[in-house]
């Protein structure tokens, strides 16, 4: 009965609590309580535990010991690296990837001269560099008019105007409408850069879009070799000095079945394999 009283006593009681770090020594940060330290002796045992266990590995590793890993892993400054493995290609994998190359081109190739066009269109280039001149024949009875003939005169516009194929107004049409556009300098200026600009970045295309034709054509120029040397069956040819063979004895041996031939003396020769790649040889 009386420890029952006791148990009943205790939760009355009012609860345990711990100072806080005095006044004087507040400069030296909070109190460490019980729950702390234990929170802190915990952590340090653990990393003292793990440090303990690598030290007896080591100590008791095998260095004759053989670990699968070891042989796609490489120590590269004292950090141990995964090698990279060359990757081998089939030769069906080397044509698709040649086609896809080809394809990729001619779509890009595509890409740039639709934008070609559509530049070439925004800036009404008739008489850019590269593209071919309209010519403008006029016809005269006599020679007299032929030797008076002014252009400007009679195309009735200005003088300055001649020149510009595209857009070119008569002298009437300038004198009754008024004349659209900026007309200050620094807005002339800034229209004229831009339309450099623009001249420039069309240039540039049209150079990518004859690189990109001239990439495409070799690439399937490779591909169409690369069939040619598969379809070539191999064949033997006596071992002969490679003195006096010209393409049309090496044509002719091409086309010809596979033999083999026998030395004077009655032996035989050493069966070769020729090959595309040992008829470029011989050639050179």
């Amino acid at each position: 009965m009386a420890a029952a009283f006791r148990k009943a006593a205790k939760s009355r009681q009012r609860e345990h609590r711990e100072r806080s770090q005095p006044g004087f020594r507040k400069h030296l940060g909070l109190l460490e309580k019980k729950k702390d330290y234990k929170l802190r002796a915990d952590d340090y045992r653990k990393k003292q535990e793990y440090l303990r266990a690598l030290r007896k590995k080591a100590l008791e590793k095998n260095p004759d010991e053989f670990y699968y890993k070891m042989t796609r892993v490489k120590l590269q400054d004292g950090v141990h690296v995964i090698k990279q493995t060359k990757e081998e290609v089939t030769p069906e994998q080397l044509k698709l990837m040649r086609t896809q190359d080809v394809k990729y081109i001619e779509m890009k190739r595509v890409a740039e001269a639709k934008k070609i066009e559509r530049l070439k269109s925004e800036l009404h280039l008739l008489d850019f560099q590269g593209k071919q001149q309209n010519k403008h024949v006029f016809f005269f009875d006599t020679k007299k008019q032929v030797e008076q003939f002014d252009v400007a005169t009679h195309l009735q516009t200005a003088p300055e105007l001649v020149d510009r194929v595209f857009n070119r107004p008569r002298i009437e049409t300038l004198q009754k409408e008024k004349v659209k556009g900026v007309t200050h300098q620094t807005g002339l200026k800034r229209i004229a850069k831009e339309r450099q600009k623009q001249y420039n970045c069309l240039t540039q295309r049209i150079e990518r879009e004859k690189k990109l034709f001239v990439i495409a054509q070799k690439i399937q120029t490779r591909k169409d070799l690369l069939v040619r040397k598969e379809s070539l069956r191999p064949f033997f040819f006596p071992f002969l000095s490679c003195k006096g063979l010209n393409s049309d004895w090496i044509s002719a041996l091409c086309k010809s079945t596979p033999v083999k031939m026998s030395a004077p003396q009655g032996q035989w020769f050493e069966p070769v394999s020729l090959t595309l790649d040992s008829v470029e040889m011989f050639l050179d």
